[in-house]
């Protein structure tokens, strides 16, 4: 990233697409096949959802993350430069705006309701999509990549979810799948030089496959080394001390095993819908 082999290679992420989310999202995917899915999410060709509990909070959290990226992306131009600053804080904003309008509107086609989670994810998906080309590409192509970006986590959470892949609160779709378009996007939209990087430009500006290769090479590499390690680290921990609570523990919740009481009393000692469970002798008969 500053000097490496990538950076050699030709490869640009100027805040992270690639170096903090898709590397979270190889690391996640390889906990995720390790440790399977929760428990009664996909019975037999059922899958069942299992809701978020405050959504309140939730859209709090990402208006917080939202904001939180204004120091994350324009921060990383490293220099009290105003022009820089300001054009990344435009592409920033304008692609999580984008993407939050395009999850909402695809997730109610697609589901039949707008769905406030989907929306959240979206915005979160427009912002890690924009991290790695914020500087390099102009305001209008931040739209098409915030665009996309919404778009493309609705389909991936819906993806996991048939390919049985649970992934509680969207996390791959968000961080791992546009994390790795996001790094894409520069090979495709970068313009030489548009706040003093000179970074050659993308394919749709007519400048050949060249900068698109160096972003692919650096996608392959670290989706290789990042996933390959953490499937080691994984299987090391859940070998030896564990990755997974008791049945008992995650019907009841971990608050209680944690904590020893509940955030939200109402769910505690409630059955999940698809299943009755005996908790203290964990016998379980599905329905």
């Amino acid at each position: 990233w500053g000097g490496g082999w990538l950076q050699l290679k030709g490869m640009f992420d100027f805040a992270g697409s690639t170096v903090v989310h898709s590397v979270g999202g190889w690391a996640a995917l390889a906990g995720v096949l390790v440790l399977g899915p929760r428990f009664g999410k996909y019975v037999k060709d059922k899958i069942n959802p299992i809701p978020g509990h405050n959504l309140s909070m939730a859209t709090l959290g990402t208006f917080v993350l939202w904001f939180g990226w204004f120091g994350f992306n324009p921060g990383s131009t490293m220099s009290a430069d105003p022009i820089a600053i300001s054009h990344v804080a435009i592409t920033t904003n304008m692609a999580a705006a984008m993407a939050t309008i395009s999850a909402t509107l695809l997730s109610w086609v697609l589901l039949g309701k707008p769905d406030l989670g989907m929306t959240l994810n979206g915005c979160l998906a427009g912002l890690v999509a924009i991290t790695a080309p914020c500087a390099f590409v102009s305001v209008s192509s931040s739209l098409i990549i915030g665009l996309i970006a919404g778009m493309l986590v609705v389909l991936a959470v819906i993806a996991f979810d048939k390919l049985r892949i649970d992934d509680p609160v969207g996390a791959l779709s968000v961080h791992l799948v546009n994390g790795i378009f996001g790094t894409i996007c520069v090979g495709l939209f970068a313009q030489d030089k548009i706040v003093g990087i000179a970074t050659g430009n993308g394919l749709f500006y007519g400048g050949g496959a060249k900068l698109l290769a160096s972003q692919l090479t650096g996608v392959l590499g670290v989706a290789f080394f990042t996933f390959t390690t953490s499937l080691i680290f994984w299987l090391l921990l859940k070998n030896t001390m564990g990755i997974r609570v008791s049945l008992k523990e995650e019907i009841e919740g971990l608050d209680i095993g944690e904590h020893g009481n509940s955030a939200y009393p109402e769910f505690y000692g409630r059955k999940p819908a698809y299943a009755i469970v005996d908790i203290e002798s964990e016998e379980i008969s599905k329905i």
